[in-house]
């Protein structure tokens, strides 16, 4: 069964993100599982750690209630198409991983890849652009018209992924001067350092 979100909401989504795109589509698609799955837009207490920072994101924003500002949206730097969806009231969620295979599987994939690569490199002639933006459209019908199941692995999760956002000390940095939350603070050569000050000096890293 295709997506069951209302198609005015989608707009609305397509609206936030600023263009619709395949990852856009993957997103709205885990949106609408976590709904199902954990009414994650109506808890008290939700959160979602993705594990990539693809476009998926915006869309989990608009519908989920998560977002970075709350601190219940987390980006760990993977680079996997992995999704948590948490609610710590009702102490139940789910990691979603989006299959390979539903990808792979994609008979314009291959093409549009080397289309895009071009587009965006500026190489590409008005016929190709126009062919990845045919290629590009039906990637989208083809992930917002598939079953869930076909798009997602889920797994169960007990215990949230990650622990509640923490409101913490700012400290002066000692060579620019600028206030930074203290769990991002470095030490070096007996000063308190932010962390591009702290870069400048440790050249090692």
């Amino acid at each position: 069964m295709g997506c069951t979100i209302d198609k005015e909401i989608i707009e609305k989504t397509i609206a936030f993100h600023g263009h619709t795109c395949p990852g856009l589509a993957i997103g709205i698609r885990l949106s609408e599982l976590a709904i199902q799955r954990l009414q994650i837009d109506k808890a008290q207490k939700p959160v979602c750690v993705a594990e990539t920072d693809m476009c998926a994101l915006d869309a989990i924003q608009f519908l989920t209630g998560c977002s970075y500002g709350k601190g219940n949206l987390v980006h760990k730097d993977y680079g996997k198409s992995g999704f948590t969806f948490f609610d710590r009231e009702a102490e139940k969620g789910f990691r979603a991983l989006f299959l390979d295979n539903f990808r792979s599987n994609d008979p314009g994939r291959e093409i549009l890849g080397k289309l895009m690569g071009k587009v965006t490199a500026g190489t590409a002639t008005p016929e190709e652009e126009e062919q990845c933006q045919t290629l590009r459209k039906e990637a989208i019908t083809r992930i917002m018209n598939a079953d869930l199941d076909e798009l997602f692995s889920v797994k169960e999760v007990s215990t949230p992924p990650v622990r509640p956002a923490r409101i913490l000390e700012s400290i002066q940095c000692e060579t620019c001067g600028e206030m930074t939350m203290e769990s991002r603070i470095r030490r070096y050569g007996g000063q308190y350092l932010c962390i591009p000050c702290f870069m400048a000096m440790e050249q090692k890293i």
